[in-house]
């Protein structure tokens, strides 16, 4: 349920209805818009009657939401939301690029990459320093030593840094000393560390997982919204299916019907889409084509000797020409 208020609606108005819906046992959530505020009912196990708000005064109507997620849908918020990280803005028609390698594997190859990538105008450096990988044997990642890495990194570019929190105990770690929080495709349904994802101070960005529907990737962003963080970022990022000829199938459709259900802005990453070099340009200019808000791009400047998705991942001039392509 919706309650949207009248656009002269005072805060005692707005306070009474959602007085009106404690006194049901249900949890209201003010949502300021442009022009009025609108209060969604939450925590209501089945449909709420209409008839307990509408003749309340400043009360303008009371609408049914017909998605399970409320939070997130567009009904109830209808606007993009903008988040701004540092310098960087996300959503609201800017074309967002978040860049750097998949892993964080010494200071010197994490400046040399953040400083190619900011000259091409990168406005986010991505790196992992906690890595969750499908091998127990695989480089897992130099942990805090690589947050502090990163650290580094945003000190001398100026960079805002991305990366992962692979477990709720992490996060703290990663809120303290990372702009945004990255919530990988293996940890999309991980609800122990959605619902501290969504306490924390920082935004967060959500991964769609590698065999989830639409509705199970908004669900899981309900969790941290229902939490309070309202900054949350969707990242398409393939799908396993059938195929073999790319690492996943970019579901490219998802993004315009993604932004038609929600009011999050949805980024690509065309990097783990592809899991081959030579195709990640094409889908990241396929991505901006069809309204994504932003890219998460892979970049080492030396791939064969990368511990982590090398092959996957763009030389600096390859990044730099893509750029200059997309700008265009």
């Amino acid at each position: 349920m919706l309650v949207v208020m009248q656009s002269d609606a005072t805060p005692e108005q707005i306070e009474r209805v959602s007085q009106v819906i404690r006194d049901l046992g249900f949890t209201p959530e003010p949502i300021p818009g442009k022009t009025r505020t609108a209060i969604c009912v939450l925590n209501n196990p089945g449909a709420v009657d209409p008839n307990h708000f509408v003749g309340l005064p400043g009360v303008k109507e009371a609408i049914r939401v017909s998605k399970p997620y409320k939070l997130v849908s567009r009904e109830t918020h209808r606007d993009g939301t903008v988040i701004r990280v540092g310098q960087a803005v996300i959503g609201g028609g800017e074309l967002a690029v978040i860049a750097g390698p998949c892993a964080v594997e010494s200071e010197q190859q994490a400046l040399t990459i953040a400083r190619k990538v900011k000259a091409s105008g990168a406005s986010l450096f991505r790196g992992g320093a906690f890595k969750p990988r499908t091998s127990p044997y695989s480089f897992q990642g130099l942990g805090e030593k690589g947050l502090d890495i990163l650290v580094r990194v945003r000190e001398e570019t100026g960079l805002p840094i991305v990366t992962e929190a692979i477990d709720h105990e992490v996060c703290d770690l990663v809120e303290e000393k990372a702009d945004v929080i990255q919530i990988g495709a293996r940890n999309m349904q991980n609800y122990t560390l959605l619902r501290r994802a969504g306490r924390a101070a920082k935004p967060v960005l959500l991964k769609r997982g590698m065999s989830a529907t639409i509705e199970e990737w908004l669900m899981a962003a309900e969790y941290i919204l229902n939490e309070g963080n309202r900054q949350v970022i969707l990242c398409e990022r393939g799908v396993r299916t059938f195929a073999v000829h790319m690492r996943n199938t970019l579901d490219l459709g998802s993004i315009p019907v993604v932004k038609k259900l929600s009011h999050l802005p949805v980024l690509v990453d065309p990097s783990h889409a592809a899991g081959i070099r030579e195709f990640v340009a094409p889908l990241a200019k396929g991505a901006a084509s069809v309204g994504a808000d932003g890219l998460m791009i892979e970049v080492h400047h030396e791939p064969e000797k990368a511990l982590s998705d090398g092959p996957q991942s763009l030389l600096p001039e390859e990044f730099d020409r893509l750029m200059k392509e997309i700008k265009r």
